[in-house]
């Protein structure tokens, strides 16, 4: 069962955002911890940054789509 988008669009940021908060509490070496992509910071920092880019060219695709049937 997956949860709505606007669900979804709440709650990928806050959980990134949490992500990123106990990233910088328990890491050490913070800001350099998270070019690792074994660190959970780095994927706390890439979710909010996916998201809306697959969004876009998603509806992009759609877009072209419309438009190519429809003239």
């Amino acid at each position: 069962l997956l949860p709505s988008l606007p669900t979804l669009t709440v709650l990928i940021p806050l959980l990134s955002l949490a992500g990123l908060f106990y990233s910088a509490s328990v890491d050490e070496n913070f800001p350099q911890g998270c070019t690792s992509t074994t660190s959970l910071c780095f994927y706390s920092l890439l979710l909010p940054v996916t998201v809306p880019v697959y969004v876009f060219f998603h509806l992009w695709t759609w877009m072209g789509i419309k438009l190519f049937r429809h003239n």
